[in-house]
């Protein structure tokens, strides 16, 4: 059953509460994944707070909006908190928005929904697009739990010890990264993390020329450093759980005989990598096992 669509902004709009901070997320990218109530609220706000007044002025632009435009942006977020109370005290609805995406998620916006809700004022947030999640849906990681860093640090070291400290983390980890340090960052990525690690790369996500796209670690960044493509636009990284430990023990007989018949015409290294490919077993485990054939006779 169709259901037109202007009755639904009317009646998301005859639902707002004066008074309010509403969050807004707008899109990513593609300009028609804006929810229905994200258009109410900004075609209702009498004042939209936003991180650079020239993009969100273009995207309501192309909705035909044109509501009252203020900056808030990182550097004057507090300072603009107690004039933006005084406008919810008047009875104002007041939306915040980012660039992109959802506010607050590495985006300003967390200070502002702080200070309104200390002063006694109700915020609403109005879910929507957000980089992170668009990115693990695309992934296909399968590990039910992940870690949302944002940016890591931007000088290598301080970046590699960050890196380190996810070397046996069972979860996903996500990340952001600035365009020009995407060579960098997947480099030391793939340095800290080991070569094998999966790294899935979500570049201009929605937009025309998206990537999306999992590699080894050091398969994606030998990409990345080859492709200046893949260092422009908005990226999120998001690297793969550490690998189960597999003792040798639990490596299943199918996946030792063929190990054995390998090693009879290639290096250890090599038929560990293949036998990995065939058996689905840790390139890792298999590796410390013919290594341990090739140092004394094999049980």
């Amino acid at each position: 059953m169709h259901t037109p669509l202007f009755p639904i902004v009317e009646d998301a709009r005859a639902s707002l509460v004066n008074g309010t901070l509403y969050v807004v997320a707008t899109p990513i990218g593609n300009v028609a994944d804006i929810s229905l109530r994200a258009l109410a609220v900004l075609s209702a706000a009498h004042i939209v707070c936003a991180e650079d007044t020239r993009v969100t002025g273009q995207l309501l632009s192309r909705y035909g909006l044109h509501s009252k435009l203020v900056s808030v942006r990182e550097h004057n977020e507090c300072a603009m908190a107690e004039k933006i109370c005084g406008w919810l005290a008047e009875g104002q609805i007041v939306a915040q928005v980012s660039d992109a995406g959802t506010p607050a998620v590495s985006d300003p916006g967390a200070r502002l929904v702080h200070a309104v809700r200390a002063a006694g004022y109700p915020v609403c947030p109005i879910p929507g697009a957000c980089a992170a999640v668009t990115a693990l849906a695309g992934s296909g990681i399968t590990t039910s739990d992940w870690l949302f860093h944002g940016f890591l640090p931007p000088k290598s070291t301080a970046r590699c010890k960050q890196l380190a400290q996810w070397q046996e983390a069972p979860y996903a980890v996500v990340l952001y990264e600035a365009p020009h340090r995407m060579a960098d960052c997947t480099h030391d990525i793939a340095a800290t993390l080991g070569a094998d690690r999966p790294v899935t790369l979500g570049r201009e996500l929605t937009k025309t020329f998206e990537t999306l796209r999992t590699l080894p670690a050091s398969e994606l960044a030998a990409w990345v450093a080859s492709d200046s493509n893949q260092q422009r636009g908005e990226c999120v990284l998001i690297i793969d759980a550490a690998p189960a430990v597999i003792a040798n023990n639990a490596i299943d007989a199918q996946a030792e005989h063929t190990l054995r018949v390998l090693m009879a015409e290639l290096p250890p290294k090599q038929a560990a990598k293949l036998t990995a490919t065939l058996t689905g077993v840790p390139r890792d485990a298999l590796y410390q096992l013919a290594v341990s054939w090739k140092q004394g006779p094999a049980d």
